[in-house]
């Protein structure tokens, strides 16, 4: 397997999580109170931009995701769940720095998110 390298790679690897999520009994729910069917494109548009500013620097992506995710009712065993479905989708595609990379940025953000929603009860 090759690492992640290109804005493909990006598209491959978000498209790969976002099916996984939408079908996962956990988190498919969650989701779908703030991103409809017909958003899903727009959706992965913005995570295309967002993955590829975190790992290959193309710095397309701007605004606050956090916000998004108030009031959603997410706690632990949704970002434990989240997490490993990256994971398993990037391991499932991916090896190398990068992939590497990708995977301790999607723990961080998970931990932070985690925190911050606490805060927010």
């Amino acid at each position: 397997m090759k690492d992640i390298e290109t804005t493909n790679d990006i598209e491959l690897l978000v498209n790969t999580f976002y099916e996984r999520i939408q079908q996962d009994p956990l988190l498919a729910p969650k989701f779908a109170l703030r991103i409809s069917k017909e958003q899903w494109p727009n959706h992965l548009e913005k995570m295309y931009r967002f993955w590829g500013t975190l790992l290959l620097y193309t710095q397309n992506y701007s605004g606050s995701p956090f916000d998004k995710h108030i009031g959603l009712g997410i706690g632990s065993e949704h970002f434990t769940q989240w997490l490993h479905l990256f994971n398993a989708a990037v391991d499932s595609l991916f090896e190398g720095p990068t992939a590497n990379t990708a995977k301790e940025r999607a723990y961080n953000i998970g931990l932070t998110f985690e925190y911050k929603l606490q805060q927010q009860d």
